[in-house]
């Protein structure tokens, strides 16, 4: 008998020889029917996987973001099965899983076209309520190559596989293709899809190589959470940031500097605001801010590491016949900062930030909008301290980053530890110790985390915090590495309690990451109807008619002090203001007649609704001045 421990802790046993799927059956009904496959002491597997010795074990359904990928896994080896029946002649590559989606790389000579994937998905149909089993073969590397002998791309996908064991998936006897798994049991379990679109990709990337044709979709366990998904692109697509920069005049690129953006009156105001929101947290948590040069000498990157693991991103030039380098980062600058002056222990924790200009050279084909550029502002900070404060300091780092996420509405925040890369400076030990520093912390405040092995920066073990916008979509924003390398390099001391001289260990630590890419996310997140406080203007006062445009403008020098405000005295009728007022997503729209002259009120119309409500001008002034102040996210009163 083999004991099997669940996630809740709860223990079953199990003949020995017996499936993942006959345990679900033993927990229960409803799990067997849901089953799609599991997790053994956190390892994939099919559902027909046998249990042989005492384990860990976790079915995964379609509530598993694991069981998710599963289903859009299994779904493009039914699509791969499909075209290969239409197009007999089809060669295909491999076809992996994306977020909220698939796709498979083929070698086609005759172009598949968007009016193809109906014909596509029909057969694809066709195969699903089939419900063909879904079987595993498993062989010996050399068996393997016997077996795809003549076809370069399974013979190359075997070369690059770890392991000496290679494994076949079946879709009954009409399809196999090589494939590492797991799968669902049966087609009949793939649920809901969508072929989403078609496009030419090189084998590895490659120019030299044939172009292949890489073919998109989606599948999902229900027809209603497909449409959502699809809704979701829909709505992406009009809260596309590059088209609403545009249209509201924040921002702009220009051929002149490709990949570095042009930030406009009105997204500067959105720029301070977030700025001056960023300077009030960091003064509550005890942050000094400093600014250093962003063209430092070549010399300085060597120190720092970079020229060693980054050089290929910097960007150069020669003042006065020597070398420099434009920074990418801005630590080298913060270390050069600490060394100006001596330090004793009695100084630490020392938290030092910055709004730093770096920039990054990004291929032609990879930027996109304020999402990837090449010049970037990044709200760094390097937190000094002695080993016995690291566990603390990182708190408090969690602490402010989870409020300064709350004042823009995002509370669905994910963390991520990622550890030691293969390239990477320092001595094992330091990085074990790095590592824990932050796993410690992370548990004193019971935060769920993924561990991404290997995925750490050069220097250090990091925390990574993704967020989720309106759209579910995941953005990753902050981060925390700990660094003992870096002060080592850069010869960092201070003197402790016995007069000896020490390193004092350094936090790196950004919030917001990219102001550039942050403003683009917001943008998208609100669709540009930003919140009262964020809001380029805030307020505009509409007069009815030429005969109020005094009493417009005594309202406006009462607002002006407190709000971002401006008053449309055209000859438009009073509909067509309101109208421009709400394309230009302004929160508050205050129209006033005569009656608000004679009463010195306002009649309030809110962004996006139909509902309008008279008030005193002071009682809207305290209403927003209070609105501002507490960064709230409702326009309602």
């Amino acid at each position: 008998m083999a004991k099997v421990t669940l996630p809740d802790g709860k223990i079953l046993e199990i003949d020995d020889g017996n499936s993942v799927q006959q345990l679900a059956m033993q927990i229960g009904p409803g799990l067997a029917k849901a089953a799609l496959a599991a997790k053994i002491d956190g390892e994939p597997v099919d559902l027909n996987t046998a249990i042989n010795s005492d384990c860990t074990i976790q079915i995964l359904t379609a509530k598993d973001a694991e069981g998710l990928e599963i289903i859009q896994h299994s779904c493009a080896h039914v699509m791969a099965q499909a075209i290969s029946s239409i197009w007999t002649d089809t060669k295909l590559v491999y076809g992996p899983t994306i977020e909220d989606g698939f796709y498979y790389d083929i070698d086609l000579d005759e172009p598949i076209r968007p009016e193809d994937f109906k014909r596509i998905e029909e057969k694809m149909k066709e195969i699903i309520k089939a419900d063909t089993p879904i079987t595993r073969t498993e062989l010996t590397r050399e068996q393997a190559m016997e077996k795809v002998a003549g076809n370069k791309y399974k013979i190359d996908n075997i070369e690059r596989a770890e392991g000496d064991i290679i494994s076949f998936y079946a879709q009954g006897d009409q399809f196999e293709d090589l494939c590492r798994g797991p799968h669902i049991p049966s087609t009949g379990k793939v649920g809901a899809f969508k072929i989403m679109s078609v496009a030419g990709a090189y084998w590895h990337g490659d120019p030299t190589q044939k172009m292949l044709q890489r073919v998109y979709g989606t599948a999902w366990p229900s027809k209603k959470e497909l449409n959502e998904h699809l809704h979701r692109l829909e709505e992406a697509k009009k809260r596309d940031h590059r088209i609403l920069g545009k249209q509201l005049d924040l921002f702009s690129f220009n051929d002149a500097g490709p990949g570095f953006a042009f930030m406009h009156a009105k997204g500067m105001t959105i720029w301070n605001a977030i700025t001056d929101f960023w300077r009030e947290i960091h003064k509550k948590y005890d942050y000094e801010e400093i600014k250093t040069p962003i063209i430092l000498n070549e010399q300085l990157w060597h120190k720092s590491g970079h020229w060693d693991n980054y050089k290929e991103n910097m960007y150069f030039t020669d003042v006065d016949d020597v070398a420099y380098a434009i920074k990418p980062m801005n630590c080298p600058g913060g270390c050069l900062v600490y060394k100006a002056t001596q330090h004793s222990y009695r100084d630490f924790p020392m938290r030092v930030a910055e709004l730093g200009l770096v920039h990054r050279h990004e291929a032609s084909g990879v930027m996109h909008g304020l999402f990837r550029v090449r010049q970037f502002t990044q709200d760094d900070a390097h937190i000094f301290c002695v080993p016995e404060q690291i566990e603390k300091e990182i708190i408090g780092v969690i602490e402010l980053t989870l409020e300064i996420y709350k004042a823009f509405g995002f509370e669905d925040v994910h963390i991520e530890l990622s550890t030691k890369p293969e390239k990477h400076i320092g001595a094992d030990e330091i990085w074990e110790t790095a590592t824990n520093a932050l796993i410690n912390a992370l548990e004193h405040k019971n935060i769920d985390y993924q561990v991404n092995p290997g995925d750490g920066a050069f220097y250090g073990p990091k925390i990574d915090f993704h967020i989720k916008d309106c759209l579910k979509r995941s953005w990753q924003l902050g981060t925390i590495q700990l660094d003992f390398s870096m002060p080592k390099r850069f010869e960092l001391l201070y003197t402790d309690k016995d007069n000896t001289e020490k390193t004092p260990v350094m936090i790196h630590r950004a919030v917001l990451g990219s102001f550039e890419r942050f403003i683009g996310i917001l943008i998208e997140h609100y669709a540009a109807r930003f919140p009262l406080w964020l809001a380029p203007q805030q307020v505009r006062i509409l007069p009815i008619s030429e005969k109020t445009n005094d009493y417009a403008n005594q309202v406006y020098e009462k607002l002006k002090p407190n709000l971002r405000c401006s008053v449309d005295s055209s000859d438009e009728k009073i509909g067509a203001k309101i109208a421009k007022a709400h394309s230009e997503k302004l929160p508050y729209m205050l129209v006033v007649g005569p009656k608000e002259a004679e009463s010195d009120s306002v009649n309030v119309r809110i962004r996006g609704q139909k509902e309008n409500k008279t008030v005193s001008l002071q009682e809207f002034i305290d209403m927003a001045k209070t609105k501002i102040q507490d960064k709230s996210l409702d326009l309602t009163f």
